[in-house]
């Protein structure tokens, strides 16, 4: 054994490959994205790793995988989880051989997803096991315990760290990679009667699902991170208690001291919901405080253990207004909830001591965080998020702005960096709703409207994970449409993984790229044009050519992100030729693109610059110049 100073990912990624994963599957997606990665760079020989095209077809490899008796990794972000949730409910009922660990991490906030979903909820849906980590070594450990669990169990075994986790550093011990388990697989083993969902499997499997939850839910009162502790020591009787799990346990633990005569329970596995050792927590308490984030899982499963055992506890949270209803919990709302709820004194600059915040607002009526009657964090500067200056899609999205100016129009986009596309001054971006919906929302629109010219954007790593089926759709159902392939050659938004598109593995083979134009012309598209958006012109009079063809159309703007494929040189501006007109300014929105404002003339920041030359190509003065277009 050594310690290593790690994030969360990476110490879950080094605790399955401890654990003798053998198969490991994902889509990249913050805050999950770094597992998989991590597995590729660390792991030892015999383990199979791959980006997938999306999480339901990462999931059914990691399915094939376990069936064969391996243990299987697969890794989504919350929202993947929508994706997969089809070969997720019914490998619920079917099993698996082999270890199936679901690796799902939340994004409470939510920083960086659509939505803020709570894979404790899906878990219950789905009638599968799920650990809750509280820490990057904590969520090492359960990696392991988690496949243990699966093979055990014969069933997948979600695992659902949130962005704190998945992001958090700590000092975790691993094991050497001498010391990593050797799992050799059995192999697949023909059985029509195990490996065929019909009906009647299901009936059965059903009821052996539920009788195997309320067993497991007993034997999950002694799992060890399943606690109860008790801040004021063994001797006290506390009437208060704190109910909590993952992060929010450790924002918890740093808000408490021995003087809070309190009893804690961390839930570390929600479920099966472990009642017994919940009633145990109860017994002899007046009211308890969950402390979560997202859905008040413990909450209500608490209230269901009091009913269910004729226990009189007050149970207080989310559902009571004393837990905000959404967001991320941080060290300081926690605490200012538990203030609150222990009636605990405090003493702000300037304010005279024994002040008890419960006490107050308890006594003008009001709640602690539900009606934001706590001090709130000083508001934080704004940094809203923009394209990178030079990024290609900029140019993309200016092209077909001025080819369709004074047209009705509707630009349906996705999700990725050109969902930024939105921001002014380029406002491209009318709808958005998850990956791969705009080629079909294009359609539905256009069914109500025919006289709208509608555009569909989409990247290239999300034209593979779910474009495809949309285009099959529109060509099929003879909908009118351009759709708009913004390639630059890599998954951008998280992290510039490698996909069908780019001719590389996540082993790091070459293979051969999976053509973009011939998957288009395949379905049955006859007009499927490339260019590339930066020579402007040009990709201005093939959108206006193109969008006037009938029926289903494409046009590839390929150019590759400029995060990975920087130019040397750097756009300049002659202040003599400039009249500040700001037409690049005002245009473009580039954020190398600096005015000046006692001249009104504009400068370019050599440090953002890319020399991309889409600014000198609209500057009707030509006053920038000395870029190089790759």
């Amino acid at each position: 054994m050594h310690r290593e100073f790690l994030m969360g990912n990476e110490a879950m990624a080094l605790g399955a490959l401890a654990a003798g994963v053998n198969v490991v599957a994902g889509y990249p997606g913050t805050p999950s994205t770094e597992v998989l990665e991590t597995v590729a760079r660390r792991r030892g020989e015999g383990v199979y790793v791959e980006w997938s095209v999306n999480e339901k077809a990462a999931l059914e490899v990691a399915a094939g995988a376990a069936y064969a008796g391996a243990r299987a990794l697969v890794t989504m972000k919350q929202v993947g989880l929508n994706v997969a949730s089809d070969p997720l409910m019914s490998l619920s009922y079917i099993g698996v051989k082999g270890g199936l660990v679901v690796l799902v991490a939340d994004d409470p906030g939510p920083i960086s997803s659509q939505t803020e979903q709570d894979t404790r909820t899906f878990a219950a849906y789905a009638k599968l096991p799920i650990l809750d980590p509280s820490s990057p070594s904590e969520a090492y450990q359960m990696m392991g315990e988690a496949f243990d669990l699966s093979e055990e169990l014969g069933c997948p075994v979600i695992v659902r760290p949130t962005t704190r986790v998945d992001h958090g550093y700590e000092d975790v011990e691993v094991a050497d990679a001498c010391e990593w388990v050797r799992h050799d697989p059995e192999g697949f083993v023909r059985d029509p009667s195990r490996w065929v969902i019909f009906p009647a499997l299901s009936v059965r499997a059903h009821a052996a699902i539920e009788a195997r939850d309320a067993a497991l839910a007993e034997r999950l009162s002694s799992y060890a991170r399943n606690a109860i502790h008790q801040t004021a020591g063994p001797g006290a009787h506390p009437r208060l208690g704190i109910a909590t799990h993952g992060i929010s346990a450790t924002y918890v633990a740093e808000n408490l001291s021995e003087k809070d005569d309190v009893r804690v329970l961390r839930v570390a596995a929600p479920y099966p919901f472990p009642e017994p050792l919940a009633a145990d927590f109860l017994d002899g308490l007046d009211e308890v405080l969950c402390v979560e984030e997202l859905d008040p899982v413990i909450e209500r499963s608490l209230v269901a253990t009091c009913g269910r055992r004729g226990l009189n506890v007050r149970i207080r949270g989310k559902l009571t207004g004393d837990i905000q209803p959404s967001g991320e919990n941080t060290v300081e709302s926690v605490g200012m909830a538990l203030d609150c709820f222990l009636g605990r004194e405090v003493v702000d600059e300037g304010e005279a001591p024994g002040i008890s915040p419960r006490a107050v607002l308890q006594a003008e009526g009001r709640s602690c965080l539900s009606t934001g009657n706590c001090p709130a964090p000083p508001t934080l500067p704004v940094r809203p998020p923009v394209l990178c200056a030079g990024c290609p899609h900029r140019a993309s999205f200016y092209a077909v702005k001025r080819a369709m100016r004074g047209r009705k129009t509707l630009f349906c986009g996705d999700i990725g960096c050109y969902t930024l596309g939105n921001a002014k001054p380029l406002d491209m971006v009318d709808t958005c709703l998850c990956m791969g919906a705009g080629i079909n929302i294009a359609q539905g629109v256009t069914h109500v409207e025919p006289d709208t010219a509608a555009f569909a954007f989409v990247g290239d790593s999300t034209f593979f994970a779910s474009g495809i089926t949309g285009v099959v759709n529109a060509f099929y159902n003879q909908a009118n449409m351009t759709l708009v392939v913004l390639d630059n050659s890599t998954t951008a938004m998280t992290g510039h993984q490698p996909h069908p598109g780019t001719g590389r593995t996540m082993m790091g083979q070459v293979v051969e790229r999976v053509s973009i134009e011939r998957v288009l012309r395949a379905i049955g598209l006859t007009v499927v044009e490339t260019v590339d958006p930066l020579d402007h012109e040009r990709a201005v009079e093939t959108v206006r050519r193109v969008a006037d063809e009938p029926g289903v159309k494409a046009i590839i703007f390929r150019s590759p992100c400029v995060v990975l494929a920087k130019p040397q040189a750097r756009s300049t501006v002659d202040a003599e030729k400039c009249v500040g007109c700001q037409r690049c300014v005002r245009e473009l929105g580039c954020p190398a693109l600096v005015p000046d404002a006692a001249t009104g003339k504009v400068a370019i920041d050599p440090a953002q610059c890319t020399g991309c030359t889409l600014c000198e190509q609209i500057c009707p003065t030509r006053a920038i110049s000395g870029g190089e277009r790759l």
